[in-house]
């Protein structure tokens, strides 16, 4: 009891002692403050309150900024802004020739397989027409095809993808249609129809969203049982507003490369279905009636610049929509918007 009653008494001394030694360190560091200043009401400022809970974060403007910070890609962007630009200028500008007109030296005789020169600055095809105009005007006409196939895969796939991909009984249906040959079906509707623009259209049209519905579809199946998209379903909200809230905005960087790489996609399909002899009519300039009919004298050394000049075209704009689609997805992914 009394070597109890020691280790009690030297207990308290200890505490006593450091109290006593932490209001010394105390009063030392801050210096003593009266009741009125310690209790003192903070004043309240509604400006500077809204200033710290508001946050400028702008998810199209973070993206711009991530796409920008890519030196490569904005060049191509450049470089595919400028060669759109001059693709619909160049019929308007002084000097062009007309792609179809077939010209002929003073003995009435046509100006055929002429070298690049400084009036044929491509040089002329078997026939006489000037390349440089017929490259252009083939541009155009592959470019309209790109973008408008383009156009009806987005709507389309990305319509179908989600519905495939969410709606569980539409499953076997779509996957038994993504099944059948889509290549033997797009000659077969070229066969068919009447070569022509809208023929072509029409066909890369008809299966061509196909493959973007199954890349959406995979997408869908990995985040659609989600604990958010449960939570939703478990509230009731609809499937509608589920896809347009939930699903989509997580696959805004993956459907935008796939839209850039839709378009090249396609005009390497018109030019793959004039290659096989069943694309455009030979009288409409396209590049792949350029490539097909450059390919055919490819064991001419003096006329491989008609091969050499559409391929060259057809490369710049292909790798550009590459270059600018992955580098738009990688902006568009949230974990790159770094501030």
């Amino acid at each position: 009891m009394k070597r109890l009653g020691f280790h009690t008494l030297r207990d308290q001394a200890t505490d006593a002692l450091g109290d006593k030694l932490s209001r010394q360190l105390q009063e030392e560091v801050t210096p003593k403050m009266s009741d009125e200043e310690a209790f003192s009401f903070a004043e309240f400022n509604a400006e500077d309150a809204e200033r710290g809970g508001y946050s400028d974060y702008s998810y199209w403007k973070s993206t711009l900024r991530a796409f920008f910070q890519n030196k490569i890609a904005v060049f191509f962007l450049f470089v595919m802004i400028a060669v759109l630009l001059f693709t619909f200028i160049q019929p308007y500008l002084p000097g062009q020739k007309d792609p179809i007109l077939i010209h002929n030296d003073q003995w009435g005789l046509p100006l055929n397989n002429i070298p690049p020169s400084k009036e044929f600055w491509f040089g002329t095809n078997s026939i006489g027409q000037d390349l440089w105009a017929r490259i252009w005007a083939g541009t155009r006409t592959s470019l309209f095809i790109g973008f408008s196939v383009a156009l009806v895969e987005a709507v389309v796939g990305i319509l179908v993808g989600v519905l495939w991909g969410y709606v569980r009984k539409l499953d076997f249906f779509f996957t038994e249609l993504y099944n059948v040959p889509q290549t033997l079906l797009l000659i077969l509707i070229s066969y068919i129809l009447k070569p022509g623009v809208s023929t072509i259209v029409f066909a890369l049209s008809l299966t061509g969203w196909l493959g973007m519905a199954r890349f959406i579809r995979n997408q869908i199946i990995i985040i659609r049982d989600r604990d958010y998209n449960l939570a939703s379903r478990c509230l009731g909200i609809s499937t509608g507003r589920i896809i347009v809230k939930n699903l989509l905005p997580y696959m805004v960087s993956v459907i935008t490369m796939r839209m850039a790489l839709a378009i090249p996609s396609a005009i390497g399909n018109e030019v793959f279905v004039t290659y096989i002899g069943i694309g455009l009519p030979v009288d409409t300039p396209s590049l792949g009636n350029l490539i097909q009919t450059g390919r055919s004298l490819m064991t001419v050394a003096s006329l491989r610049y008609q091969l050499f000049f559409p391929v060259a075209v057809l490369v710049v704009i292909t790798v550009s929509f590459y270059i600018i689609g992955n580098a738009f997805a990688d902006a568009a992914d949230p974990k790159n918007h770094v501030r």
